[in-house]
């Protein structure tokens, strides 16, 4: 059965764009911050993975086969004239839309697991090895910035309770395992070990934060080995409550674990003094990542990373092996700006022009996917 229906809007006629998201808050604010600044109407289309995929991934292709269509938006016709997304099982969908209907223009921000020609643009960032195409933008930092609004708003609503614990307000965000890195009991002694030194150098009150990837076994341990005098957030899915945006307004000090990227730019980007707290990486996850960064090698490259190169575009075409992440080089570009410090590094002021933000960059290059429009806002 043919599913492809052609577009019947006329020509100048405002675009349908659709953007394809689903719960993870840092890549879902990245697609949304982008789609604010086109001065454009469009929809929103999230997805859920069938329970199976939910934490396991599905085999990359063209498909609507990994989703619940329960806890999913219909994806039907007419099919939009732009999709912006993000993430594996996204991607996947939004393939097979533009199956459907190939006239539609393919946004993607990050990486793609395979068919890197497939898109019509990919807003890639500093943590992904991509090659050099014309279908490629690198940005020199992923696009999560802070809510202003709503941080002021927050801080309003716990100014009280947070400004009455002895300062200064030392914060520690906790995230979680994502590959290649753990987070284990282990893990959590390290970060324990850490902030006890930080608050013996600084005094205060140490106020630990978990979120949405904090695994059961590391708020336990939290819980049980928190330091004296020291307060401990649980993050809830259904909490009528959560101090993090407070937080970023109303605290002196942070330390945030090197997972997550979105909070460490968040941090950064209201202008507070950062220390990031690196997770530990297995030897095998270090050793491959190592040869997957050559098998990606640019162009110009000596001979013998050149050779690795060739064999990593035929280990990617065949789909044994993507592109890869490495999300040292997110702390690197932190620390190198001034806007961080390794955990353990006495706090430096952060610099006073604040994050570079390259915004209206990748918004020119979206927009020029669209027909011409005089009456576009700029």
């Amino acid at each position: 059965m043919d599913n492809r229906q052609p577009q019947d809007r006329s020509a100048g006629e405002t675009p349908l764009i659709w953007l394809i998201i689903g719960d993870k808050l840092g890549d879902n604010a990245q697609v949304l911050r982008i789609a604010e600044s086109l001065g454009l109407p469009y929809e929103i289309k999230r997805l859920r993975p069938l329970p199976a995929y939910e934490i396991g991934k599905p085999r990359f292709r063209a498909t609507l086969e990994h989703l619940d269509p329960a806890r999913s938006d219909l994806l039907a016709a007419p099919w939009p004239d732009l999709m912006i997304t993000v993430g594996r099982r996204h991607s996947m969908a939004a393939l097979w839309i533009k199956q459907q209907s190939p006239t539609t223009r393919l946004v993607l921000i990050g990486r793609p697991r395979r068919w890197l020609e497939r898109f019509d643009l990919v807003v890639t960032l500093p943590q992904y090895s991509l090659p050099e195409m014309p279908n490629v933008q690198r940005l020199s930092l992923p696009l999560m910035r802070a809510d202003k609004q709503a941080v002021a708003a927050a801080a309003d609503n716990w100014r009280a309770r947070l400004q009455s614990l002895p300062g200064p307000l030392i914060v520690v965000l906790i995230g979680g395992p994502t590959r290649p890195f753990v987070f284990d009991t282990d893990t959590v002694e390290a970060l324990l070990h850490c902030c006890r030194t930080l608050q013996a150098r600084l005094g205060g009150t140490l106020y630990f934060s978990t979120s949405r990837r904090t695994p059961s076994v590391v708020v336990e341990t939290l819980r049980r080995r928190l330091p004296a005098g020291a307060s401990l957030y649980r993050w809830q899915p259904d909490a009528a409550e959560n101090p993090y945006q407070a937080f970023l307004q109303l605290a002196d000090y942070f330390v945030v674990t090197g997972d997550s990227v979105s909070m460490m730019l968040e941090v950064a980007d209201c202008g507070k003094p950062l220390a990031i707290f690196p997770l530990p990486s297995p030897w095998h996850s270090r050793l491959w990542g190592a040869i997957t960064r050559r098998l990606h090698a640019p162009a110009h490259s000596p001979p013998g990373n050149r050779l690795y190169g060739f064999l990593g575009r035929l280990l990617y075409r065949s789909g044994i092996v993507g592109f890869s992440r490495d999300l040292g080089r997110i702390h690197e570009s932190l620390i190198a700006g001034g806007y961080a410090v390794r955990c353990g590094e006495t706090f430096n002021a952060p610099p006073a022009q604040g994050l570079a933000d390259e915004l209206i960059r990748a918004r020119d290059r979206i927009l020029a996917l669209l027909p011409a429009r005089a009456d576009r806002a700029p």
